[in-house]
């Protein structure tokens, strides 16, 4: 006699069994699947919407501000070397005879001017590319504070940080111990 059949693992088309996880950035077919944590990723953590966040999207979630940070670090940056150049060509030019020909490039089309056209509108963009840098940097402020406070929420640990909670190990025996403290560790 054969044994009985075993269930069919056939699912509809879009939808992840249950004891898979879904990949990363995947949506869930159901509210439910949405909901799910995986047991052994630790105990997920409260979002805003009163959802639970698992422990892969407090990561996801992480790199995503880290790396919105960096842009904004980076854009700040950018615009800082282009205030720079400013200020060299509107200090060369400020040397440099009223009447004489200068080239401007202008969306990518080089035309011919006049310093005292030219210059004018140098020293707008010059202020008008400072204030961009100065609400980078509150942008980046706040983005920072955002990322700290993240941190704390969801206890989340650089890779090569103590933690703070944790007194400093001495000894062979406490360098192999497991802090209780639940928690993500981020590379």
């Amino acid at each position: 006699m054969a044994p009985p059949p075993l269930p069919s693992t056939k699912m509809a088309p879009g939808r992840l069994p249950p004891f898979r996880s879904a990949p990363e950035g995947a949506v869930p077919a159901t509210r439910e699947e949405g909901k799910m944590a995986d047991s052994t990723k630790g105990r997920p953590a409260a979002a805003p919407g009163g959802k639970a966040l698992t422990a892969e999207q407090v990561v996801a979630r992480f790199n995503r501000l880290r790396q919105e940070q960096r842009g904004l670090a980076s854009k700040a940056a950018e615009l800082e070397l282009e205030l720079n150049e400013h200020s060299l060509v509107i200090e060369t030019l400020r040397e440099v005879d009223p009447t004489r020909k200068c080239y401007r490039m202008v969306g990518g089309i080089l035309v011919e001017r006049t310093v005292k056209e030219v210059l004018p509108a140098l020293e707008n963009n010059k202020e008008q590319i400072s204030k961009i840098i100065e609400s980078l940097a509150q942008q980046l402020q706040a983005k920072g504070r955002e990322l700290n406070e993240f941190r704390e929420k969801h206890n989340i640990r650089l890779v090569g940080e103590d933690d703070p909670r944790q007194p400093p190990k001495e000894g062979p025996e406490g360098a192999g111990a497991k802090g209780s403290a639940a928690g993500v560790l981020v590379s």
